[in-house]
């Protein structure tokens, strides 16, 4: 259609009336019943309340109802809450030091404006009244009954304007919407109360139930998520406390092996505000980028708390977008805070690691015979164990005398030396069995290391775990810009892809600081004279046909991180490669690195590094339990 076919009369300029404006208004604050459950929410919240209940019916499209226990509304100000742009929560002379959820005014009017409103409060010392909103024609106030506190009670949204429920999802999917609304406020209040409940042909069944939680910051929070988000994140996360230039970072963030498949495992705050910000999701994203891989993304519940008057609330009438006067400050303290945290949890890995595989080794449950289950006895004692193995070892005979000696196995020395305790690291230190990865029994399949702790065993992948050794190593060498090099007797000329050579060629002396000597050498070519030492002997062809690869697969990130991405590919090329058998003393020294080294529970792609499992675990197996 150009403007040929629309009707281009010309037309008096009119004032809408008041039920269109609040209307149109409307339409920005209330996208769907999530958003009204989110704007009555948090006007609980500012009232003080310490308990928010929350009932729906149809997802919310024909009953919303909010209680709460907060300091409620006069009678006297009832029909002036129902009013555009009027508030108690700020008087107009600064926008931008906000201190509450709400400050626009806007809430009420137009949820009156698009449904069924109906408000009864009563604040302490005062008798309850209520007033009734109905597509935006106000009712007068009434007395009423109430303990104290107010209830918001909205009924079939949108049905003054029926174009906006046909946008709406299923009864289902809104639900899951207020679910998850709820969610996050509740993260943001852990010493609130909060109650979800559906009511469903009569019938009204609790959603959610959120007690308040006591205590500290930390061990509120912590309690919180623990119900809100299950134990099984709680385990896998990092607390994280930094503060840098006025803007303080708090929360939890989950290993890198606990990632998921999508972001809906992020919870990002400002002031305890529930946002969905590019430059927090971006930060978060950057600070996990050398240990997930693509398509992976990392769980975390963080609050970012400044001075009010540095970041801008009043972005949308929604909330939902902030905008910071000095956002490099902030993405900046993200991104080292969570480095140094992930840093802090050394070679820990995610418990669900260890989950999936004792999932994997699970027999599947007899079928139903009518018997009753047989269990075993319970463990014996030691003790109890050597005697029973004496009693029933044969006795000695010429004929075994005569067998040959067990011949040492590759890479172990002799057989009895295999499960006999490994000697100490240190003249005075503990033995490796008490070492957190414990000590190295045996390597299988010459790729994965089984070692014994105190408490269970430890399979280590080799090549992963020496991979993120490597890098690490790299890494620190190349911010000093000190990685040894060692020269090629004879340079390697390496062609590559169309344009290759010349991306590789624009960040030579980046890849001189980490090792790498390059030249050119003609079209799409250049010579390697230099290789880091670290890596040994190594396929410099193979490895900047790599580096392209992924400097291709970084496109305009920023330098650092692009070196990083090729310090990874380096690691990759010279980590301990599956299928070489390891003597006793090097897979133990793999160990201790890895316990000494942040971040050694995943590989750089991600992956986990070691599996542990307990010994309470692997007997449950056997049916020792």
């Amino acid at each position: 259609m150009n403007a040929h076919d629309r009707n281009i009369s010309p037309a008096p300029i009119r004032q809408l009336d008041e039920a269109a404006i609040n209307r149109i208004a409307a339409g920005e604050v209330v996208e769907r019943p999530a958003s009204a459950v989110k704007e009555l929410a948090e006007n609980a919240l500012d009232a003080g309340a310490g308990r928010i209940e929350i009932d729906y019916a149809d997802g919310g499209k024909t009953l919303i109802r909010v209680t709460d226990d907060g300091h409620g509304i006069a009678a006297a100000d009832l029909p002036l809450a129902m009013a555009r742009h009027a508030t108690s929560k700020i008087d107009g002379t600064d926008l931008l030091n906000i201190h509450s959820f709400g400050f626009r005014g806007e809430a009420l009017p137009s949820l009156g404006a698009v449904g069924r409103l109906s408000v009864t409060s009563r604040p302490q010392g005062a008798e309850a009244a209520a007033i009734s909103v109905e597509g935006g024609a106000l009712g007068p106030v009434r007395p009423a009954a109430l303990n104290r506190g107010t209830v918001v009670e909205l009924r079939d949204l949108f049905y003054a304007t029926p174009a906006r429920l046909k946008f709406l999802r299923t009864d289902r999917a809104e639900a899951q919407a207020i679910a998850d609304t709820v969610r996050r406020l509740a993260m943001a209040e852990p010493a609130v109360a909060f109650t979800l409940r559906e009511s469903r042909d009569g019938d009204s069944r609790t959603v959610l139930r959120l007690d308040a939680e006591a205590g500290d910051l930390f061990d509120a929070l912590h309690g919180r998520l623990t119900r809100l988000l299950g134990a099984e994140f709680t385990a896998n996360a990092i607390p994280v406390d930094a503060e840098r230039e006025g803007v303080r970072l708090t929360g939890y963030a989950a290993l890198p092996t606990y990632a998921r498949g999508s972001s809906q495992a992020q919870y990002l705050f400002v002031n305890g505000r529930p946002v969905r910000d590019k430059l927090l999701s971006g930060a978060l994203r950057a600070a996990y980028m050398d240990v997930l891989p693509s398509g992976r993304y990392p769980a975390a519940v963080l609050f970012v708390d400044l001075d009010p008057v540095e970041v801008d609330v009043n972005v949308h009438p929604a909330k939902a977008e902030v905008r910071f006067r000095d956002s490099g400050t902030v993405r900046g303290l993200i991104v080292s805070a969570l480095r140094h945290a992930l840093a802090g949890g050394g070679h820990r890995a995610s418990s669900t690691v260890s989950g999936a595989m004792l999932g994997a080794f699970r027999a599947e449950e007899p079928t139903a015979t009518g018997a009753p289950r047989i269990y075993q006895m319970d463990r014996p004692s030691q003790g109890s164990l050597r005697a029973a193995y004496a009693a029933q070892a044969p006795a000695p005979s010429p004929v075994m005398d005569e067998l040959p000696a067990p011949q040492p196995m590759a890479g172990f020395g002799e057989p009895s030396a295999r499960f006999e305790q490994a000697a100490p690291v240190d003249g005075d230190g503990p033995a490796p069995q008490n070492h957190p990865l414990g000590a190295a029994r045996a390597q299988l399949h010459e790729n994965y290391i089984i070692a014994q702790t105190p408490d269970g065993m430890v399979i280590v992948d080799q090549h992963a775990a020496h991979e993120r050794l490597v890098y690490e190593e790299l890494k620190e060498q190349a911010a000093t810009r000190s990685v040894p090099a060692q020269a090629l007797l004879i340079p390697e000329i390496v062609t590559l892809p169309a344009g290759g050579a010349e991306a590789l060629l624009e960040i030579a002396d980046e890849l001189a600081g980490a090792g790498l000597s390059l030249e050119p050498f003609g079209p799409d070519t250049v010579a390697v004279r230099e290789t880091p030492a670290i890596l040994g002997h190594v396929d410099a062809a193979g490895l900047l046909r790599d580096i392209w690869d992924e400097l291709e697969g970084t496109g305009g990130d920023a330098l650092k991180a692009r070196i990083d991405a090729v310090l990874s590919r380096m690691a990759c090329h010279g980590s301990v490669r599956s299928g070489r058998q390891m003597q006793p003393q090097e897979m133990n020294a793999l160990l201790r690195k890895m316990e000494a080294t942040p971040l050694s529970g995943q590989c750089n792609h991600g992956r986990p590094t070691y599996v542990k499992l307990r010994l309470q675990d692997i007997e449950r197996l056997f049916g020792r339990t």
